[in-house]
């Protein structure tokens, strides 16, 4: 190691980039260092691309005969639930692009574990709508929920998956609501003081590396924001078949102040705020942006959104298999370690639903906050 690399931290080719030396950054690594035909072969292994699974039988809970939900829980009690909205996204793309993107990553997952024998859970996606941000109001194609809605929404489904034996749960985003989804996690525990994992991701902010701009070592010409290169990049290489290119377009945001201040999608500067910590110092979409894009749509290519997507492949296989090891199916972090509640009064309530003894959490009383908090 060059004695100028921090201690902890892998070098990589770029000057500014280093990935942590354990299990999350070495996978990093691995990925930025693979050849294309690896990253190929990657994708290949988890069936990327795919059609997406909606509706296919075993793909998700709500498709899957409940003797074999059952089975798969007592190996894997793990579920992602992916999460999008319903949003212009240009004239090129389709309006549930996010949905689409996280959903067929998720699936991809759940047919790799699934040849291990224990596959991933996934939830449908609870978000066909989705909070959105002040300054997408107005346009035609987004339809946007109250946040209260989607924040009570989020939590009474994971309080049913709980009930069903669902104790670590992965929300996994792709839509700019991630504030909303951080405040149903937080409220959800607040309000039901449950052991279990409960967990948001913002994916592709969880594999930024890969999303950086070719004069940071990447494959990007410009850095992600909406529907533009890099989102349509990714719907050439998921579902192609719902991309029109020659409707796509390039536009640029109207801003007031200078750059700077605030980041872009994936936080590649990281500078003072994220994009979502303020409203009023550029113009809203419909003002600036009509077409439903935000970047140089144009530039989008299949392969620019390859390494990403096998990096996110890689990074949720590992998330899962390091959960089922400090938590084996059935097993949850300690009652009185991760609540105000006592051992022996949740005994019944973690039980395997339906078996003898067991209770259904709707019953348990209530500590802390009140339901309509």
């Amino acid at each position: 190691m060059s004695a100028k690399t921090p201690a902890g931290l892998i070098p990589t080719s770029e000057p500014d980039l280093f990935f942590e030396d354990n299990t999350v950054g070495r996978l990093k690594k691995e990925i930025w260092d693979a050849s294309d035909k690896e990253i190929d072969a990657i994708l290949a292994g988890y069936g990327v691309p795919s059609p997406v699974e909606w509706g296919k039988p075993g793909s998700y809970i709500q498709t899957t005969v409940r003797h074999q939900v059952e089975a798969n829980r007592r190996m894997n009690d793990i579920v992602f639930i992916p999460v999008g909205c319903t949003e212009l996204h240009g004239r090129h793309l389709p309006s549930a692009s996010d949905t689409l993107y996280v959903s067929q990553i998720c699936e991809g997952v759940r047919r790799y574990t699934a040849r291990t024998g224990a596959p991933v859970n996934l939830a449908l996606p609870p978000l066909m709508y989705g909070a959105h941000p002040y300054h997408h109001l107005g346009m035609p194609g987004t339809v946007v929920v109250r946040e209260n809605v989607v924040r009570e929404l989020m939590m009474d489904v994971m309080l049913g998956l709980w009930n069903d034996g669902f104790r670590k749960q992965i929300i996994i985003n792709n839509h700019g609501q991630l504030w909303v989804l951080e405040s149903a996690v937080q409220q959800f525990q607040k309000r039901y003081q449950l052991p279990g994992l409960f967990r948001v991701i913002d994916w592709h902010r969880a594999v930024r590396e890969f999303f950086r701009t070719t004069d940071k070592g990447g494959n990007w010409d410009t850095n992600f924001v909406h529907a533009d290169e890099s989102e349509t990049s990714l719907g050439l290489l998921l579902h192609p078949e719902m991309v029109d290119m020659p409707f796509a377009v390039d536009t640029e945001g109207k801003s007031y102040l200078p750059d700077g201040h605030f980041d872009k999608s994936v936080d590649p500067f990281g500078r003072p705020s994220r994009w979502s910590e303020g409203e009023g110092h550029f113009a809203i979409e419909i003002a600036a942006t009509p077409e439903g894009v935000v970047g140089q749509a144009t530039h989008g290519t299949a392969d620019k959104a390859k390494r990403p997507v096998a990096a996110i492949l890689r990074y949720l296989t590992l998330l899962n298999d390091q959960i089922l090891e400090a938590f084996p199916a059935g097993a949850v972090p300690p009652v009185e370690e991760v609540t105000l509640r006592k051992a022996d009064d949740m005994e019944p309530y973690l039980r395997e639903p339906l078996s003898e003894g067991w209770k259904p959490v709707y019953g348990l009383p209530r500590i802390g906050q009140d339901t309509l908090v």
